[in-house]
């Protein structure tokens, strides 16, 4: 899951991907926690109002009716007052022409009618007339076209955004691109000048034949170039390829090691000067010195194998901790590289089928393939992690089985070398290697120092969870990389092993903080408030003294982004600093360098000096890019600002989109609704609300985003209400707002959706009788979990690839959110679907993907299995052969979301009917 796992972004989702366990704190912390209701056997929800008495076929008349009266009408009056702001996506026919809804009148004679008739023709050809003459506002489109299934997938809604790649090896305000002839070439903003850096078909291998290559990197001397070629997926983050080094200056190409197929090296980096390459093949790491072809590569380790990695994380490391494919990491000066070593010897293998290899559906395979990962599950063995240290200028050559410039580091902590987990390792100077582990609960840890100029032995530098370090707030710590070294940013008067965290201060929320030292223990707070900084877009600008960085806002404001900056203190002040008393910093007002008073989703790629910058407005209107100069307000180069967008949304149906905030239980929550054009909120049509959920720890479903996909072909197209609530354990809303699922995940989550859709239906448009909900990955889970509730609210609800067991998922993530089982059983048991009788009160639709390497299928067979003892039936289910956690094996992603679509309109219909 990695921090949980979303639907893929095919069709313009954001869904996060398999569902995250949530992390209990200590036994005694959970019992602490106030518990949400439980609402097993409530029987059914009695709404205010509703549509209730109308049959199938009274229903159906009823929506035809309700739809030749919105024609007839214009449409219902926006009451914007009862939800709040809305945001327009588009020009909206509501909004325009919006119209009072007509009142009802008595019988009229025959004769009346047609002369009422007659009337009304003539005054609508002169208002008509008068309109067209006197009122044309330009851009308004009567005639809008709807929004069709074709559309979501096809790309007529996607924005484009073009990458921009830095190249610090050139320096800064150097980036690359491709033109259209396929050549690398390197713009340079500071002389406005463009070079050709690598032709296209220049790159060859031994025969003679053009290398076609999937990615590539710059040595930091500028004379070589690191080809990747014959990409093989792996897992999420990791893949392997075939590798080639070319000469720029003799235009010379060689074989990093002879090609395989299948190709076997999974990583390459280069060293961060000079022209070294650290590289991972075959499961054992390798150094070659240098480029030239007569030089050897340095063998450092000799036990890789099919369970031991050297240089790589294994799956769960992977998905889990790293969210990459590396474990190794190359210290400033190009001396040392720190590596961890993972044995996954006692990890147990799962193994799924694979039933068809090819892409072709009609393929028989007269037996079946498997595939077989080790995949460690809750309480059960996890990979034993070591960290190594390989020194490249005490390796001698002459004696190439001298094993003394690999060395284990030995961490000073007290946890079992079975039970820990490394978050993080990070070089903040030459010779000074920080790592983070916690236990596998991941409410204690440390922060060790490493001083391997002098030896092996660390010392802890920084405590986490318990009573009195960091993190100590009964929550779990963050599995994240975060940490920036200050020591290659020439920071005037800062100590060399200075650098830049990010943590939560006092009152939950994660703020930048400066360590002085690699031996500090003291964070002192860049930031500080009721928001988060978010991680994104950290860099430290030294000749302007400052940081940028991206975060969330306060309350209702944090599903939007803005860029900031914050003054760096002086050297001179933090030489004024004591490691145990003395003043703390002045905190500085932070200068924000995108517009915060309207509403906004910005992301920013600075260059290695932050003297440039990429600013992306990617919502909620139309994103545009531009190339921006720190420092000079002056300086915009247009970069895209999706113009052919801008002209297709005017001419499509688009709904209207309400940010609001809804207060359960005391505590505030940020919701989403999505309305039909033209939508009658009175009360006298009645809509039919699907809930869109994911509700994992720490994820945003709702943002301030542009993005046009399924959900707004069902607001537009079928005339749905579409709802998203990011209940607690959701993320940017501080710590106090995600830890309240820990050891019980699922009851909180699910009480807040249950409660979202009783306000929703009080609100007097929604139909009682058609409120669903639905998910994918941690959304599944919650949407079995709301449907077991059997609250007597939601009477339909779609799982796609669910968690059902936490049981079932892998170990670090669950452990993080909800302990082991054997610290946690009643929460283990109490948090998985089990009671499956409410599953026969409801419309239920399920899916999964059989080769689902996350969220296996077992947790879906279980389901089902539950369904068959207990004789649930009249159910909907379907198996995606072969299809990973995204659901994407020959079709099966566009399939999926018509097959949902067609279940929906045969439980629901279109649209809104009148009430009964």
């Amino acid at each position: 899951m990695a921090a949980v796992e979303r639907e893929p972004a095919a069709a313009g989702y954001t869904d996060q991907y398999p569902p995250p366990p949530v992390e209990d704190a200590h036994a005694g912390s959970t019992s602490t926690v106030p518990r949400p209701k439980v609402y097993f056997g409530d029987g059914p929800f009695d709404a205010p109002s509703s549509a209730d008495g109308l049959d199938d076929d009274e229903r159906a008349k009823a929506l035809e009716d309700a739809e030749m009266e919105k024609e007839h009408n214009g449409g219902g009056e926006e009451h914007e007052g009862l939800l709040g702001k809305r945001e327009n996506g588009g020009a909206h026919l509501d909004e325009e022409f919006g119209s009072t809804p007509p009142k009802l009148d008595r019988p009229r004679s025959p004769l009346r009618w047609l002369v009422i008739c007659l009337s009304a023709l003539l005054l609508t050809s002169a208002l008509i007339g008068a309109l067209a003459a006197h009122s044309y506002r330009g851009g308004v489109t009567l005639a809008k076209r709807p929004i069709t299934l074709e559309h979501v997938f096809n790309g007529t809604f996607s924005s484009y955004t073009k990458t921009v790649r830095w190249v610090p090896e050139a320096g800064d305000g150097v980036y690359a691109e491709t033109n259209s002839a396929g050549d690398i070439e390197l713009v340079d903003l500071k002389k406005n000048t463009t070079k050709t850096l690598l032709v296209h078909g220049s790159v060859t291998d031994k025969d003679g034949k053009s290398i076609k290559w999937n990615s590539w990197q710059l040595s930091p001397d500028m004379q070589y170039i690191l080809i990747k070629t014959d990409y093989k997926k792996q897992w999420r983050h990791s893949s392997f390829g075939n590798y080639y080094i070319h000469s720029l200056k003799q235009n010379s190409t060689r074989a990093l090691v002879a090609p395989s197929d299948p190709p076997v090296t999974a990583y390459v980096a280069w060293s961060p000067t000079g022209n070294s390459l650290a590289y991972v093949h075959a499961s054992d790491l390798y150094v070659l010195p240098n480029p030239s072809p007569l030089t050897q590569p340095i063998r450092v380790t000799h036990d890789g194998s099919a369970t031991v990695f050297n240089g790589v994380p294994d799956w769960v490391y992977e998905e889990e901790v790293f969210s990459s494919d590396f474990a190794l990491w190359w210290s400033p000066d190009s001396r040392r590289i720190a590596f961890l070593r993972s044995d996954e010897t006692a990890v147990d293998e799962f193994v799924f089928p694979v039933y068809n290899p090819t892409g072709d559906s009609h393929t028989v395979e007269p037996y079946t393939s498997f595939t077989t990962m080790k995949y460690p599950k809750p309480g059960y063995a996890n990979p034993i992690v070591s960290a190594m240290l390989f020194d490249l200028s005490n390796y001698d050559a002459y004696f190439p089985d001298d094993t003394t410039s690999v060395v284990t580091l030995d961490l000073p902590s007290t946890l079992d070398i079975k039970d820990r987990v490394i978050q993080e390792v990070v070089w903040v100077g030459n010779a000074s290697l920080l790592i983070k582990e916690v236990n596998r609960a991941a409410d204690q840890g440390s922060v060790m120092l490493f001083d391997v100029s002098r030896g092996t032995e660390g010392s802890v530098v920084r405590t986490l969870g318990g009573d009195s370090g960091e993190w100590n707030d009964g929550g779990w710590i963050d599995s994240e990389q975060r940490i920036l070294p200050l020591s290659t940013h020439g920071l005037e008067g800062y100590p060399p092993t200075a650098y830049i965290d990010i943590l939560p201060n006092k009152n939950g929320f994660n703020h930048l903080c400066l360590f002085t030292s690699a031996a500090s223990r003291r964070p002192r707070f860049l930031t500080n408030g009721d928001w988060e900084v978010t991680g994104e877009a950290i860099k430290v600008d030294a000749s302007k003294g400052v940081v940028y960085f991206q975060a969330a806002g306060a309350g209702g404001a944090s599903t939007q982004r803005h860029i900031y900056s914050v003054l760096l203190p002086s050297g001179d002040v933090l030489a004024s600093l004591t490691e145990d008393a003395g003043t703390e910093l002045a905190f500085n007002v932070p200068t924000a360098l995108t517009n915060v008073a309207k509403p906004g989703y910005w992301t920013a790629s600075f260059s290695p000096k932050a003297g440039f910058y990429v600013l992306s407005y990617q919502g909620p209107d139309v994103p545009w890019q531009e190339m921006r100069k720190t420092g000079d307000a002056n300086f915009k180069i247009l970069l895209e600002d999706n113009p052919q967008l801008n002209q297709t949304l005017q001419e499509y149906h688009m709904p209207t989109i309400i940010y609001s905030t809804i207060t359960i239980d005391g505590v505030e929550m940020n919701a989403l609704e999505m309305r039909p054009p033209n939508m009658d909120d009175s009360g006298r049509i009645k809509y039919p609300v699907l809930f869109r959920v994911y509700g994992g720890p720490n994820a945003q479903e709702i943002s301030h985003r542009f993005r046009r996909d399924w959900h707004h072909y069902l607001a537009t197209s079928l005339r749905y209400v579409i709802v998203i609530v990011d209940g607690r354990g959701t993320g940017w809303r501080g710590r106090s707002f995600r830890k309240v699922v820990r050891g019980h995940l699922g009851e909180w989550e699910v009480h807040d959706q249950v409660e979202a859709a009783k306000e929703w239906v009080s609100r007097g448009y929604i139909d009682s009788r058609r409120v669903g909900i639905w998910g994918w990955s941690y959304g599944g889970y919650m949407t079995c979990r709301t449907i077991e509730s059997d609250s007597g609210v939601h009477t339909l609800g779609m799982a796609v690839a669910p968690v059902t067991d936490w049981q079932f998922y892998d170990s670090i993530y669950t452990e993080r959110y909800m302990l082991t089982p054997q610290e946690n059983a009643g929460g283990y048991h109490n948090s998985s679907v089990h009671n499956v009788q409410p599953f026969s009160k409801v419309d239920f639709l399920l899916a999964h993907g059989s080769g689902d390497d996350n969220v296996h299928f077992a947790n879906s067979a279980h389901l089902l299995d539950m369904l068959t003892q207990e004789k649930v039936r009249g159910f909907s289910f379907r198996m995606f052969t072969d299809s990973d956690h995204s659901i994407q094996t020959r079709g099966a992603y566009r399939e999926l979301h018509e097959w949902m679509t067609s279940y929906l309109i045969e439980k629901w219909g279109y649209g809104g009917v009148k009430r009964g």
